[in-house]
């Protein structure tokens, strides 16, 4: 009997393409012959193909968290309450758009946009009642955060102070990766020279005084979210981080010690196997450029630390409850590729953003994959799979082509001045949209197994205070009659004067901002002044 015979396919059943999205043909089965021992090795040690602990979650569970933010700050400092008494053991602050353009609520632009994506966040004062009754000792807390990301941080080490804790008790991140802005998202501020030098600044300042907290997330995510292949997402990655360590070592920066505080970001998407090659292949090949590019021997500063998200660009409207399913199914290759830290978009995340049960569903998907499944209870489960090692050798190939090309066309840099790195991932965007249109990537919901005349259906609707903007603006007018106007001149006018200084360190002067209730708008203003701005260049 025919194999075609055992298994009818309905008309409209889609194809199994026997290729992922990667682009790699995957075999129908793999044998021995395929693993190469000498690559895998064993957890916690190099190349740290396995992990980078070698008792991966026995030792430490990864983090839990749920990215969330919007309005003012009472409404999310009551939201964070409600997830750290749900069980979530970390924060991850969202910010509105106008808080990560540099704009304070009060420009034209800002207003339609006050506390729509995340929480408004133009001064110390917001920063004060944002983390209200929470630990900040205790408690590990992430910004995502790029162009004015120096500014967050500085104004965590204000409230920090204000609350008595200790700047080297700190633990948490701030993304902080200006490259993948420019390619992938466009909240970008100053140029990108000036804008590497602040990242420099952040990192060695932070490796001075808050010695536990990561200054840099070098984030694959908004890449992969842009059209990038899993394989390409890593490598932009590495290619950014790689320009980081160089720019670092130009300002007199030691690699053994500020790459301990390296760390990394990620969207996970649903090809499972592309996922967790992505992981294994990107911690092995960043712990041999450490090692063999830039001579690093401790084995903690060639660590591949990394979070993700689940969720992103993989979810939809259609049929929300489905996301439910990806979210779990994209948590486990979290788990399989080794994680640090996991966020887990709630279902209803494509199209609003999460009411307070979609919320605690996406923190107990990690619980019960957490302390259910046993999924993380040895290291590297998958490890020695004939193909999933295969597949590994595969995406780490392809990782280092791309890289490649990069480098012969002069580097990171370079190929995002002159709009390279663009007009690729616009391309793949657009390559990914029509294979979604056609159908030739399958979308359960939305481009195939659909229902006619349907209409998306939630239990709850979130709906955003229409207050906020309001409440915003007069908050921030307080702010402004109450504060010291002349110790922020005073301030601003020291920031400008370290800002015209190539090799002067900037971030003391923007925490004595914060301290003095300067407003993000006018920190940013005033480093505008002395650097510019980026413009966006166009390809004919």
């Amino acid at each position: 009997m025919k194999r075609d015979e055992l298994m009818p396919s309905a008309a409209n059943e889609p194809r199994l393409y026997p290729t992922s999205p990667t682009g790699l043909e995957v075999p129908a089965s793999v044998g021995a012959g395929a693993v190469r021992p000498e690559h895998i090795g064993e957890p916690g040690a190099y190349p740290f193909t396995r992990g980078i602990f070698p008792d991966g979650y026995q030792g430490r569970l990864w983090t839990i968290r749920q990215y969330s933010g919007f309005g003012t700050a009472e409404e999310s400092n009551e939201r964070y309450k409600f997830l750290l008494a749900k069980g979530q053991t970390g924060l991850s602050v969202a910010l509105d758009l106008p808080t990560q353009c540099g704009l304070d609520p009060t420009h034209p632009m800002a207003r339609p946009e006050i506390g729509k994506v995340g929480v408004s966040l133009s001064n110390l004062s917001e920063a004060e009642i944002l983390f209200k009754d929470l630990d900040l000792s205790r408690i590990s807390t992430s910004f995502t955060i790029n162009g004015t990301a120096a500014i967050i941080y500085a104004m965590y080490l204000a409230v920090a102070d204000k609350q008595g804790v200790r700047r080297d008790q700190l633990t948490g991140t701030i993304q902080n990766d200006i490259l993948k802005e420019y390619v992938a998202r466009g909240t970008w501020i100053f140029p990108v020279r000036p804008s590497m030098r602040l990242i420099a600044d952040t990192i060695l300042y932070s490796n001075e005084v808050s010695p536990r907290f990561n200054p840099i997330s070098i984030a694959g995510a908004h890449v992969r979210d842009a059209g990038a292949t899993a394989a390409e997402e890593m490598a932009y990655t590495l290619a950014n981080g790689l320009a980081y360590v160089d720019e670092l070592r130009a300002r007199g920066g030691d690699v053994e010690k500020f790459a301990k505080r390296l760390s990394f970001f990620f969207y996970v998407h649903m090809d499972f196997f592309d996922e967790i090659a992505k992981f294994r292949a990107g911690r092995r090949l960043w712990a041999r450029l450490m090692k063999e590019r830039y001579g690093v021997q401790d084995p903690k500063a060639q660590h591949f630390r990394f979070g993700v998200v689940c969720g992103g660009s993989s979810l939809v409207a259609p049929q929300p409850y489905n996301n439910v399913v990806r979210v779990a199914v994209e948590t486990m290759a979290a788990v399989f590729g080794g994680a640090q830290s996991i966020f887990t978009c709630a279902f209803d995340e494509a199209f609003q953003i999460p009411t307070e049960f979609s919320a605690e569903l996406a923190v107990r998907t990690q619980q019960i994959l957490a302390y259910e499944s046993g999924i993380g209870r040895t290291v590297d489960p998958l490890g020695g799979s004939y193909f999933l090692e295969q597949h590994t050798d595969r995406i780490e190939e392809q990782i280092v082509r791309v890289m490649d090309e990069i480098d012969a066309y002069g580097g990171v840099v370079r190929a995002i001045e002159e709009g390279w790195i663009q007009m690729r991932l616009a391309e793949r965007g657009l390559e990914r949209k029509l294979d979604n249109d056609a159908g030739r990537t399958v979308v359960v919901g939305q481009n195939h197994f659909k229902k006619q005349n349907e209409e998306v259906k939630v239990g709850e609707v979130f709906t955003l205070d229409p207050t906020v903007a309001q409440r915003a603006l007069e908050k921030f007018q307080r702010t402004l009659d109450t504060r010291d106007n002349a110790a922020v001149a005073r301030s601003l006018a020291r920031l400008s004067a370290a800002s015209a200084k190539d090799r002067e360190n900037v971030m003391p002067y923007l925490v004595e901002c914060c301290h003095a209730y300067a407003t993000v708008g006018e920190m940013v203003a005033c480093l505008k002044a002395q650097w510019g701005e980026f413009k966006e260049p166009v390809n004919l």
